[in-house]
């Protein structure tokens, strides 16, 4: 039982179901839209009138907005009140929302999907913090897995809702679809959730200035590298001097300012440090993959999107049992032995994803998928929980929003190095297969005479064949340098530190509802 003040005599918490439910109804909102716009983008060229280069500002106005303020949730929750902020944020969320259904220009929508972004930002980060405030120490593994569950699976859907949105009605319903969801989030949030002391802190514009100028440089860096051909160009080297200046200078104004922007107090607690490292990792994985899978599907085997996303879905399925199950086994299990279990399991799903062929079928992608989401969210969950276990509650509010932050940096870090090695790997195995293919080949006057001879309609066939063949080793490629980097984690489970109660109930502590 808890003893917390907050909490009644049996450890409940008034209304905490309702509350939780329509925390998770904001949360899976916000999370859909990082991926479901992504399929809808080739609709949205021609109504916009955007170009193929153009049109991916959708998606990099929103993640470059979000990645900027989400460090800003600590400060504004304090200064206005998490309750506030909250309702402000899917406020603002669903009227940006409604703004990008009805863009009538590409400028437009980019500033709408600015607008988007700046809001959406706190709306995960204080979801994470409302769930902890709100449970109870020895039941924060199974708020976890609850938190844990709309954001990997909101990913994972995303991709298929979209399709579906986007095949049988129009790409407007992409983001029309939040209204309803939004609209239920703010009535019961409304009614809801706690009110929380105010904390008066100055802001700290430098420290601000100087770490967004880090973070917005260098997702400039990731999102704009492949289309400039990365350090080749002048440009990269302009954003990474300003993101290795703005990180440098913020790191120095943290530690030497009276009253800085992130409380440096924060990072005295390991089991957190390492919990950065960690969600790091995860959003390297797990976006990585998503975002390899479905041009995979399409390019190699032909898959239409409404297939794709029925073949990837499994992988929501197993992240829920996965869940399911770790809200409980946290109360009783050592956290670093479920992660490092998640991560064998994440490891051994990609290793099998290295036998991928384009003669099989659409099993294995559904089963590596499955046993994928099983071992993520064996590591999701107690890092969530450990993380967070033994951190002052004074910090909670920066704390998640930086947990956020850095998982949403690792995820752009990661889709950018598997596209920049596919890129870079198609051209040399299709260069490397491409060598074989000459009339002194007897190999190849054995396969394909027409070839050898120089006939043009058997040289294009076999080109094609040569294509697919390069693309998937090169895919393959890509799931070995991610198991590498899945496996090279492990290690690192063992510096976290046991929480003493971890299943103990937490100290008494004064919160104001």
């Amino acid at each position: 039982m808890s003893s917390d003040p907050k909490f009644g005599p049996n450890g409940e918490y008034p209304n905490r179901g309702l509350i939780t439910l329509m925390i998770m109804l904001a949360t899976i909102m916000q999370v859909l839209d990082t991926t479901i716009a992504n399929v809808a983008l080739p609709s949205m060229t021609g109504d916009l009138g955007a170009s193929q280069d153009t049109i991916t500002w959708v998606l990099t106005s929103y993640i470059v907005a979000a990645a900027i303020m989400t460090p800003v949730t600590g400060w504004l929750s304090d200064r206005i009140g998490k309750r506030e902020l909250f309702l402000v944020s899917i406020i603002g969320f669903v009227a940006a929302s409604l703004a990008c259904g009805i863009a009538w220009s590409l400028p437009a929508m980019v500033i709408f999907r600015l607008i988007q972004g700046i809001f959406g930002a706190a709306i995960v980060p204080l979801s994470q913090t409302f769930l902890l405030d709100i449970n109870p120490r020895e039941k924060a593994g199974s708020a976890m897995a609850m938190w844990g569950a709309g954001i990997m699976v909101g990913p994972i859907i995303g991709p298929t809702l979209g399709g579906w949105l986007t095949e049988s009605y129009n790409w407007r319903w992409v983001f029309l679809i939040n209204l309803p969801i939004g609209i239920v989030a703010i009535i019961g949030c409304a009614a809801w959730l706690p009110k929380s002391t105010l904390r008066l802190r100055r802001f700290d514009f430098f420290g601000f200035a100087m770490l967004s100028l880090g973070i917005g440089a260098l997702q400039m860096i990731l999102d704009r590298g492949g289309e400039v051909d990365w350090f080749n160009a002048p440009e990269i080297w302009i954003y990474l001097g300003l993101s290795l200046t703005g990180f440098w200078v913020f790191v120095i104004h943290i530690n030497t300012s009276a009253a800085p922007f992130l409380e440096p107090g924060m990072f005295k607690d390991l089991n957190f440090r390492m919990g950065l490292i960690f969600i790091f990792i995860i959003g390297i994985i797990l976006l990585a993959s998503l975002a390899l899978l479905p041009p995979m599907l399409s390019r190699i085997f032909g898959y239409p999107v409404i297939t794709t996303g029925l073949v990837m879905g499994p992988r929501g399925v197993g992240t829920m049992i996965s869940m399911i199950l770790v809200g409980r086994l946290v109360r009783t299990v050592d956290a670093r032995i479920l992660v490092v279990g998640g991560l064998l399991l994440t490891s051994l799903s990609l290793y099998e994803m290295t036998g991928f062929s384009p003669q099989m079928g659409a099993w294995p992608v559904i089963w590596t998928g499955i046993v994928q989401g099983l071992g993520l969210g064996l590591v999701f969950v107690p890092l969530s929980t450990i993380a967070f276990a033994t951190i002052e509650t004074r910090y909670r509010a920066d704390a998640t929003s930086l947990f956020s932050l850095v998982r949403n940096i690792g995820s752009s870090i990661g889709i950018s190095i598997v596209s920049a090695v596919l890129t870079r790997n198609v051209q040399i195995n299709h260069a490397e297969m491409g060598a074989w293919i000459n009339p002194f080949n007897p190999v190849l006057q054995q396969v394909s005479p027409g070839a050898a001879a120089g006939n043009p309609l058997a040289l294009a066939q076999l080109d094609g064949l040569v294509n697919i063949q390069g693309a998937m080793v090169s895919y393959i490629d890509d799931f070995w340098l991610m198991m590498v980097v899945t496996l090279c984690a492990i290690p690192l489970a063992f510096t976290l530190r046991k929480p003493k109660a971890m299943g103990a109930p937490a100290p008494a502590a004064v919160h104001a509802d």
